[in-house]
């Protein structure tokens, strides 16, 4: 097993040389804290994991990017190796950064990698995992911990301002594989893939003023799922991360998830492939930030809002009764659906959705919750530009968020994983349109990125 935590954050941020006049107005800081479990832990991702975590093939990190514009206007980025931040999780830190930073809600977003080779954290997929009550425990103590670390690292990078200058582009990688329409089966046979992905790899270089490199944010839409083995890491994103910060020392690479819900890193389930694909998107990195890149204003247009999407009609009580029999992980969700009718209370008719619009000068920043299908990401980029960063698995992770095209065809995606999240039934349908609107009506009063 990994050792003790480390105590406190490792800062990143070098003294400033010399401001210059192209620094443009940007401060930012950066910070990270390794958030390896100390004890054993359950895993996150997969229901057929029958042990905690044996031990460390990538040490776990929680990383904040603090950024401030010409006017002073704050905002905050949390990267982790984490499945993502669950609501009640995210509603704490949240909280916490209020009260000891003075951030609002729509100033922060709080991201997960989305590894499979992560720590469970509490409030979420409980049902899906055999606990018994040591490994709840183990849980909820870890989850303080992590909880801590997240505040105490968003303090550090907003301890390390300074000025900078800010800059983004778009890279391309390969290997992410629709996996509604291509068999894992026959990836190695097959030279004509179908259906919709999204291989862009969009990168925001942060410099210092003396022009060295502080911190590389980037991300890329296909699911942490390289790894299924007993041993902590931040799988692919992991190993890319750590490429980078290999390659330009003294910057901190932080990673998030795109819209990659329904894209699969294949082939896949060897620690050689993890690593390969970590190296592929590095390498796509490294040559956008050797490119010429795109300056951005000191200017942060920070918005947000919360939709309700509702969920289909929930089947009977007959159907959870005749569920909880079934002896899997689906009869503990049944069972609790049970509980909840039998003491009066009503099963969830909808759940509120965030969304977030940021603009970093000419840049735009989608940010969006739960596990969302890549179509959302095609859509986003056609209506506001291809240069638009879409994150998905931030602030909240409490489904899958099909497109209106993937909750017809059903499938894990479109209806069965609802069960794991704890919802009774399938998204109702116009699910698509109502976050479409939403995004576009924050990002209405600005124009288009070209």
């Amino acid at each position: 097993m990994a050792g003790a935590w480390v105590a406190g954050c490792v800062l990143l941020a070098a003294p400033i040389i010399s401001q210059g006049s192209d620094a443009a107005g940007w401060k930012a800081g950066v910070a990270r804290a390794d958030i390896t479990p100390g004890e054993p832990v359950w895993m996150a991702g997969y229901a057929s994991r029958t042990h905690e975590a044996d031990g460390t093939l990538l040490a776990l990190f929680v990383k904040a990017l603090a950024i401030e514009d010409a006017s002073g206007r704050k905002a905050l980025i949390v990267t982790s190796d984490t499945l993502g931040f669950p609501k009640g999780v995210a509603e704490r830190v949240r909280g916490r950064l209020k009260t000891s930073l003075g951030l609002e809600r729509e100033q922060v977003i709080l991201s997960g990698s989305h590894t499979h080779s992560g720590p469970v954290l509490r409030d979420s997929l409980s049902a899906i995992y055999p606990l018994n009550g040591a490994h709840i425990e183990a849980i909820e103590r870890y989850s303080v911990q992590f909880e801590d670390r997240v505040v105490e690292c968003a303090a550090a990078a907003f301890d390390t301002l300074a000025p900078a200058r800010l800059s983004s582009a778009n890279g391309v990688a390969r290997f992410a594989v629709n996996r509604r329409n291509n068999r894992e089966a026959d990836i190695l046979d097959t030279h004509d893939f179908k259906g919709p992905v999204d291989h862009s790899v969009p990168v925001l270089k942060v410099e210092r003023a003396d022009g060295g490199l502080l911190a590389i944010l980037f991300g890329y839409a296909c699911h942490a799922t390289t790894l299924d083995i007993c041993q902590w890491s931040g799988d692919y994103p992991g190993f890319a991360q750590s490429e980078l910060e290999a390659a330009y020392p003294g910057a901190t690479a932080l990673f998030f998830a795109g819209c990659g819900a329904d894209q699969n890193p294949l082939p896949r389930r060897t620690v050689a492939l993890a690593r390969q694909y970590g190296r592929e998107l590095a390498a796509a990195v490294e040559r956008v930030l050797e490119d010429p890149m795109t300056p951005l204003d000191a200017r942060l247009d920070l918005k947000q809002t919360d939709i309700e999407l509702a969920l289909a009609p929930a089947p009977s009580r007959d159907h959870w009764a005749e569920l909880a029999k079934n002896g899997t992980w689906q009869a503990a969700a049944a069972k609790a659906f049970l509980a909840d009718l039998d003491a009066g209370k009503s099963l969830p008719t909808s759940y509120p959705y965030p969304v977030y619009v940021w603009r970093l000068g000419g840049l735009a920043l989608v940010a969006l919750a739960g596990e969302v299908v890549v179509d959302y990401a095609v859509a986003i980029k056609k209506e506001l530009g291809r240069d638009v960063f879409v994150m998905g698995y931030c602030n909240d992770v409490m489904a899958y968020i099909p497109s209106e095209r993937v909750l017809r065809e059903g499938g894990y995606e479109g209806a069965s994983a609802q069960l794991a999240y704890g919802l009774p039934s399938p998204w109702a349908e116009g699910i698509e349109s109502r976050i479409l609107n939403a995004v576009y009506g924050l990002a209405k009063s600005d124009p288009p990125v070209k």
